[in-house]
């Protein structure tokens, strides 16, 4: 019987269709042991009743626990299933409104910009500290991470621990090889893709069918359809030559060219403060869950495509082979990306693991790209590994939308605030009184 743990198992909606694809498959009826952790007890207690009216619904005859302390619940897991938001609502809201004040926009905030930094700060300890706890309790396990900021975890947890099973699963990449495809009349499975890079900055470098490539027919699309040509995604497709993974309001805030100006965010479509809205939706989806529960409604779901992290489980459990894309340590996958950076490539997944594919050297201008987002990852990774607080700076000064919107004065400003304000989340380091705001390195 697999022990598959859930931390972070509050989010009921990832959980929701997560389960639903494992006790949807027919080889693990009986075979499932699902563990839910989660720090806030009235989450965790609508998680299990989550997953018990989904195993019910399934018949799927899953042994399901809680466990409120984390190393119990590790250990002697199989798999571990990390989608951890630190702070919660609150952390966010500040991240947003803090930054808004001084004149800079954003629109998701996860992954890198101001917002992204001080997830990432708030984030990171939490993961190296669950890894180390994973190398002494089940070392054999693997822990597939679903939390931003993926590039920055993934790179701390493979550097600060020597816990070497932690790979990274976003449905980004799925899910654009989905769009495309939509896009040029195709089924997915008529297509073949290659698509590599850091997550949420990966770039589809090939797409064909029948041995020919699909761009083409793709230009001659977004030609036809002018609302089309208006995303950011579009735009950096059109420039770039390679049609990033991630969503136009991901993408606009990577770059220097659109968030600052209110006239290319109003013709690009941009949702400015997009994830405080999305974080909305969040909240009214848990308590809408509550409702079905208590009303008996049916929760499965039934998608087409598997979320990343159940595919990955299920290949590994059946040993039938899946092309998973994950989040890994470079070590040569991509040849002109830093070895030690977490770099975002196709992987088959067996029962002998996870086997990322060498992808070779990326395109310059894509690499270019890569690199300039890896700055920020790298300084905020820093920041935290060497308990160093100018590193936080230096990546909030190196961030493409803060470098582009505020001057070196307010960036370092902006930085102290949002460090008092988020106070504990943040790692002691970070917020030792009387160091150097901004001292030289």
């Amino acid at each position: 019987m697999a022990r598959i743990v859930f931390i972070g198992a509050g989010d009921v909606d990832l959980l929701r269709r997560i389960v639903s694809d494992l006790l949807l498959a027919p080889a693990l009826r009986g075979e499932l042991e699902i563990v839910l952790y989660d720090d806030d007890p009235g989450h965790l207690a609508t998680a299990e009743a989550l997953v018990r009216a989904l195993d019910a619904e399934a018949g799927s005859a899953a042994v399901i626990s809680v466990c409120p302390v984390r190393r119990q619940a590790l250990d002697g897991a199989d798999f571990v299933v990390g989608y951890l938001h630190v702070g919660g609502f609150e952390a966010t809201l500040r991240d947003f409104e803090i930054p808004h004040r001084y004149g800079l926009r954003q629109t998701i905030g996860d992954t890198i910009g101001i917002g992204g930094i001080f997830r990432g700060l708030r984030t990171i300890p939490v993961y190296v500290e669950l890894a180390r706890e994973m190398a002494e309790l089940c070392p054999d396990a693997w822990l597939l991470s679903c939390s931003d900021p993926m590039a920055m975890t993934g790179w701390a947890v493979q550097e600060a621990t020597t816990f070497e099973r932690f790979a990274g699963v976003c449905h980004a990449v799925c899910d654009t090889h989905a769009y495309l495809a939509d896009l040029v009349g195709r089924g997915l499975d008529e297509v073949r893709f290659r698509t590599a890079g850091v997550n949420h900055q990966s770039f589809v470098l090939s797409f064909e069918a029948d041995g020919r490539s699909l761009y083409p027919e793709l230009d001659a699309v977004l030609a036809t359809d002018p609302e089309l040509e208006r995303h950011v995604r579009v735009e950096m497709y059109r420039r770039f030559g390679y049609f990033p993974t991630q969503s136009s309001e991901h993408a606009a805030e990577y770059v220097p060219w659109f968030m600052r100006h209110p006239a290319e965010t109003s013709r690009l479509g941009v949702p400015v403060e997009e994830y405080l809205r999305r974080a909305g939706r969040s909240l009214h989806k848990y308590e809408e869950t509550r409702r079905a529960l208590s009303a008996g409604r049916p929760l499965l779901v039934r998608w087409q495509h598997q979320e990343p992290a159940a595919a990955a489980i299920l290949a590994m459990l059946t040993g039938q082979e899946k092309e998973v894309y994950v989040n890994v340590r470079n070590r040569g996958l991509i040849g002109n990306l830093p070895e030690s950076c977490c770099v975002e490539v196709p992987a088959l997944v067996d029962a002998a693991g996870v086997h990322p594919q060498p992808m070779g050297d990326l395109p310059v201008q894509l690499v270019a790209l890569n690199r300039t987002f890896l700055n920020v990852v790298e300084l905020t990774v820093r920041a935290v590994l060497d308990g160093d607080p100018r590193h936080v700076h230096h990546a909030a000064m190196l961030d493409p939308n803060t470098a582009a919107t505020l001057p070196l004065p307010a960036i370092e400003a902006l930085c102290e605030e949002l460090i008092e304000a988020h106070g504990d989340l943040l790692p002691a380091a970070i917020r030792a009184p009387g160091r150097p705001a901004g001292a030289r390195s």
